[in-house]
């Protein structure tokens, strides 16, 4: 019987929607919007280290807002509001700032020190992005999350090759659509030299996306991946598995994409990454 037939399949908590914030705490993995912990409501195998088994989710932190109807009156009050009193985080999720709010965060001395940056649905587009790119107010930020802001391929690129992106260790792009081009353009920059984390989640990426990230020298700190609803068959999770690159990997998710469980199974015993402790399949 496969090993995926054996494990402890992923627990399902009832009615705890991710209406609340995802924290952007290093190695945290928070359930995507509109779905359970355990990636929704389909179990799901998990491979975990040293034969042990294993079981996704994590903690969930962040501030939770509640749903606004809009931005708010008084945009620079609010991120005074939203950012700690030591200045380093501002978390702005679901404020819906938009492109004036960004370009009012990006003009506030205030923000100068800031290193953890939550903008999670701010309707910010490749627009917003732009802003955020070219600012040097963020060029301490080590954490970043973007999080459902209808962000394209050119906006990761946009992050991919801004002089004040260096610093990055934890990206959160979930829910975008940035595809296997926005892939391509973080698996050639510099800015990901740093990275620990990256959360590329329901981002329209195949194989294509899944080869760029596996043959890249620049995803060698990467020690979480997570790629939760996407396209990826069995021969991207192969190149992922046998990356001579993501030799700090250890932790691979590859939830609702399009992999042959069959396969799965062989390709889980014979993976070949030096620091995988749990991979977490459909």
């Amino acid at each position: 019987m496969p090993i995926y037939k054996r494990m402890i399949q992923g627990v399902l908590v009832l009615g705890w929607l991710v209406w609340s914030l995802p924290a952007m705490g290093a190695g945290e993995h928070s359930p995507h919007e509109g779905e359970k912990m355990g990636h929704g409501s389909k179990k799901h195998g998990s491979y975990g280290g040293a034969g042990k088994k294993g079981h996704g989710g994590g903690k969930h932190g962040g501030h939770g807002y509640g749903r606004p109807k809009g931005p708010p009156a008084d945009i620079p009050a609010h991120i005074r509001e939203r950012l700690d009193p030591d200045g380093t985080k501002v978390n702005l999720n679901r404020s819906l700032i938009g492109v004036k709010g960004i370009k009012i965060l990006a003009d506030m001395p205030e923000l100068k020190n800031v290193k953890s940056l939550a903008l999670q649905g701010n309707k910010l587009g490749d627009e917003g992005v732009k802003v955020l790119a070219e600012s040097e107010t963020f060029k301490h930020t080590e954490n970043l999350s973007l999080w459902g802001n209808e962000i394209s391929a050119q906006g990761a690129r946009m992050i991919a090759e801004s002089p004040n992106m260096k610093n990055l260790k934890e990206l959160k792009l979930t829910r975008n659509r940035i595809g296997d081009d926005g892939i391509v353009a973080l698996a050639e920059s510099e800015n990901s030299n740093a990275l620990t984390f990256m959360d590329l989640s329901a981002n329209e990426i195949s194989d294509r996306g899944a080869l760029a990230i596996a043959n890249s020298p620049r995803f060698s700190n990467l020690k979480t991946l997570d790629l939760y609803n996407n396209r990826i068959s069995t021969e991207g999770m192969k190149a992922l598995l046998q990356s001579k690159n993501l030799k700090s990997l250890e932790k691979l998710i590859l939830v609702r994409n399009e992999i042959d469980l069959e396969k799965a199974d062989e390709l889980a015993k014979n993976q070949s990454l030096p620091s995988l402790k749990r991979l977490e399949l459909n």
